[in-house]
């Protein structure tokens, strides 16, 4: 007997991840008989995921432990929702047994749109996803103001629901407090996380406070807001993500290093988490341990947009250091072809040609490699050459020392890198473990940013002793000629908190913002931990 759910969903698509070869068909014929038009299946985690990238569903019914070896269903939604591949408009709901029913019914309150405990009859399935539906079309006005990008609208909506505690206003306030921190109104963000654990404790709520409290800089406390979390909650994996961005803050790489590889462990189905402690493992100088989780995430996420290039790379590297003529060559050939597939990516091609330069020097063809590497390095003082650039050409360049190359071109390289690239503690650090196939390196890079702290501290000097003309002229004179944001930033900062008190401040200002448009994107990735406008941990809108 056919009860379709409501007039739209006969045009409207459905997605099933089950390993059960007959659950996966009564789920699909039941869907049908909702009267769902299109119903597409998957029977691992992987391949569902691979589907959920290149085509929109409306309906995602997921079996929680479908992998049966650590991965589930809530990795899954985890790691779809952080990367933004979920549409707002998707209903995902996940199947559980019993055994697991009080963590998935935690995650519903937070992030699911609803769970199912098995067994459950058709009209149990039919009631609940008429109520999730119904919950959809409810915020529909929320939804449509975020796909249309008007963030303060959807915002000021999820605000109003929350205050006036209308119907889904919990779910309301998740997404609003996402928005207020994407929108930095970091203070009504803590506010109304604040709010919810009044009304409700929620371990999402309180990893929401320590997210504010981090894009506020204030990292101490951060971090002791995220140790009594996961003191409180040890298996609220998304703490860990935030974590190690913590301890990334403060220069600890072997700390971020053990978070990432706990949030890993936790969640082995995760791509990106293997990515991270894959990465760390390989600053840290465990290759053993960098190659089984890189090559892992590899093998999880190389038809999926969540893997990061950046992971082959390493292994290049990895199999380079291992003599692995053969998987060396297939490591090149995978970031060639990631190069060849989207021409315009310059961030690609260097990959593709420091894989070529190790292909070179692994067939004994040195001269060869060093010519192609030493031209690459031409474009170092480029816009686009950034932090990630930087520790991968040190990674390659700190492995010539083998081939008899003169330890002063090495370093000299590696100190034009550093001028330009230690701006805090953590750069520092990160560009330290990439030279550690060089016993000078380290050495090298810590002097060129105590270079970049006594210029700043000479120039904040100037500054207290009456003279911010000079000290703004010190620090663009030596970020011009280094090229370290820090130093072409600290100007910025100087010249308007003085501005009254320079003359022609305005030029001053004009040649710091011709500085900074040079110098001061962003950067890529610190050891492979994306820096973007999406806070680890958090939920991460739907798009």
């Amino acid at each position: 007997m056919q009860m379709v759910l409501d007039r739209e969903v006969p045009g409207h698509s459905a997605l099933v991840v089950d390993a059960n070869p007959t659950t996966r068909s009564v789920l699909m014929a039941q869907l049908r008989d909702f009267g769902f038009g299109t119903v597409k299946a998957a029977n691992r985690i992987a391949d569902a995921r691979e589907m959920i990238e290149h085509r929109r569903f409306n309906l995602i019914l997921c079996d929680d432990d479908i992998d049966g070896n650590g991965g589930t269903g809530q990795d899954l939604l985890e790691e779809l929702r952080r990367e933004q591949l979920l549409p707002y408009s998707t209903v995902f709901v996940m199947l559980t047994p019993e055994a697991t029913y009080a963590r998935v019914a935690e995650a519903a309150e937070a992030a699911l749109d609803s769970f199912m405990v098995k067994p459950f009859s058709a009209n149990s399935l039919f009631e609940r996803l008429k109520e999730a539906r119904r919950r959809k079309r409810v915020l529909k006005d929320i939804f449509e103001a975020m796909e249309s990008k008007d963030f303060e609208r959807a915002a000021d909506l999820c605000l109003q629901r929350f205050s006036q505690r209308q119907p889904y206003w919990l779910y309301a306030a998740r997404i609003g407090a996402e928005l207020l921190l994407i929108l930095k109104r970091n203070d009504e963000a803590k506010a109304l996380y604040d709010a919810v654990i009044a009304a409700k404790t929620l371990p999402w709520a309180k990893l929401g406070v320590a997210r504010v409290q981090l894009a506020d800089g204030d990292v101490v406390q951060a971090r002791r807001t995220l140790e009594a979390l996961i003191d409180a909650e040890p298996q609220f994996a998304d703490s860990y993500d935030v974590l190690g961005k913590v301890h990334m803050e403060q220069g600890n790489l072997s700390e971020a290093l053990a978070t990432y590889r706990t949030a890993a462990e936790m969640t082995p189905g995760c791509v990106l988490r293997l990515q991270h402690a894959g990465t760390l493992s390989f600053y840290s100088g465990d290759a053993a341990t960098a190659t089984q989780l890189l090559e892992r995430t590899w093998q999880l996420g190389s038809k999926s947009r969540l893997f990061d290039v950046l992971s082959m790379m390493l292994l290049a590297l990895l199999r380079y250091d291992a003599n692995d003529t053969k998987g060396l060559e297939g490591a090149h050939d995978v970031l060639a072809s990631f190069s060849d597939r989207y021409p315009q990516s310059v961030r690609l091609r260097r990959m593709a040609t420091l894989g070529d330069v190790l292909v070179r020097l692994n067939r004994g063809r040195i001269e060869e490699g060093i010519t192609l590497l030493r031209r690459e390095m031409e474009g170092m003082e480029r816009p686009d050459f950034d932090m990630e650039s930087a520790t991968n050409a040190i990674s390659v360049w700190t492995r010539l020392v083998r081939y008899g190359l003169g330890t002063n071109e090495i370093d000299s390289v590696i100190a034009q890198l550093a001028r330009r690239f230690a701006v805090s503690r953590t750069t520092c650090e990160v560009l330290v473990a990439a030279g550690r196939m060089h016993v000078d390196a380290a050495a090298v890079v810590r002097d060129a940013y105590a270079e970049v702290m006594k210029v700043a501290e000479q120039s904040m000097n100037l500054s207290l002793q009456g003279e911010p003309r000079r000290a703004v002229e010190s620090l663009l004179n030596h970020g011009g000629n280094s090229g370290n944001a820090k130093l072409i930033e600290m100007a910025g900062l100087v010249a308007k908190r003085h501005q009254e008190r320079i003359d022609d401040v305005q030029a001053l200002l004009d040649k710091q913002a011709q500085l900074a448009h040079r110098f001061c994107s962003p950067p890529t990735h610190i050891a492979g931990v994306r820096r973007s406008n999406r806070s680890a941990g958090g939920m991460v809108l739907r798009r």
